[in-house]
């Protein structure tokens, strides 16, 4: 693998031929590297991503799966893996080739993260692991790698939190009134409880979303704020385009609101704020009113439970929050159920007793 100095320049370039993704054969050329080493290196990556070749760094299967998940994923979904896969895993796999990388590697990274637990959620750990699991699936699916490693090695972290915070209707009740000095904030939250609507659904809603004589919300796109950039993107999932049924009185300060903001036109965001506003009015208000402190998210766990207690079947839970498969309102949110089974012993009993009857 040649490597040829620009005299002139005192740089190195390399100069070489490779056949692309048709197989025509075509000419590289990079100039421009400090040493023979760099122009080689250079050479040497590139040829890789150009053949499903297994001994290729994993720094390097890194740059193909993030371009191959760029043209499939939404931004802010590819943010949070760059941000996951640059900070956490990157550093301690970048130069190792695939193929070299055994399951005693991931059991080092592995403890390393768990070592840091006090840092770090369960949660945010099983997140990091999968994260690697991914990748290296990937690898094995389209560059040949045998196997993957981090089967061999286990997971770590757990896929749900121990506790999930909630809001029952008589704290949401205590909570509405330390913040409705800002209607905008009101609203938010009334609208984030009584439907359950994700953060980003919230902050893209126009007036065209509303149908207030039929009472229906439709969610149809999402809002995240990248890079200093406003970016309005399909939802979550298929199942996220969904209509949502509205009871009266949110209908009512829907329209309150709507009226009193100035100048809006019908694709105008009506909640036309960031969730770190969201998350200051949270703090405020749960000071002012002593309302436990929950997440943002957790406002839709409170309205899942809020349907669960009020006797709903778990199908229209997950068609109502947009969840893609009815599995996920189960896992989810099954251990809210806690008194339905002696319920269902207790109704079969009385159908097959007579006396009772």
């Amino acid at each position: 693998m040649p490597a040829y100095k620009d005299e002139e320049k005192k740089t190195w370039y390399c100069k070489f031929y490779y056949k692309d993704w048709t197989g025509q054969r075509k000419q590289k050329f990079k100039r421009g590297f400090e040493t023979k080493k760099k122009a080689q290196d250079w050479e040497r990556d590139f040829l890789n991503k150009q053949q499903t070749n297994p001994d290729m760094s994993f720094g390097t299967l890194v740059e193909l799966y993030m371009d191959d998940m760029n043209h499939r994923l939404r931004k802010s979904t590819m943010e949070n893996k760059k941000y996951v896969i640059g900070l956490k895993i990157l550093p301690y796999f970048k130069d190792l080739p695939i193929n070299e990388i055994k399951p005693t590697h991931i059991r080092k990274w592995q403890n390393k993260l768990i070592n840091d637990r006090n840092n770090y959620s369960e949660t945010y750990i099983k997140t990091i692991n999968n994260q690697l699991v991914a990748i290296f699936n990937y690898a094995v699916k389209y560059y040949d790698l045998k196997d993957n490693p981090c089967h061999k090695a286990g997971s770590i972290g757990k896929k749900n939190a121990d506790e999930m915070q909630f809001w029952t209707k008589d704290e949401f009740n205590k909570f509405l009134p330390a913040i409705s000095d800002k209607i905008q904030s009101r609203v938010a939250f009334e609208v984030l409880y009584w439907t359950g609507i994700r953060i980003g659904e919230l902050m893209a809603l126009t007036q065209k979303d509303f149908d207030f004589n039929n009472k229906i919300l439709s969610i149809n796109k999402s809002y995240q704020r990248i890079n200093k950039e406003d970016i309005i993107t399909d939802p979550k999932t298929p199942k996220s385009n969904r209509s949502i049924a509205l009871p009266e009185f949110l209908c009512n300060d829907l329209q309150e609101y709507i009226n009193k903001l100035y100048d809006i036109k019908p694709d105008d965001r009506i909640f036309n704020f960031t969730k770190f506003f969201l998350h200051h009015e949270m703090d405020r208000g749960c000071k002012k009113s002593g309302v436990k402190r929950i997440r943002l998210h957790d406002l839709r766990h409170s309205h899942a439970s809020l349907l669960i207690e009020l006797g709903f079947s778990p199908l229209l839970i997950a068609e109502r929050l947009g969840h893609e498969k009815v599995e996920t309102t189960l896992n989810t949110y099954s251990h809210l159920y806690p008194k339905k089974q002696s319920q269902v012993a207790a109704a079969l009993q009385k159908l097959n007793n007579p006396i009772l009857k």
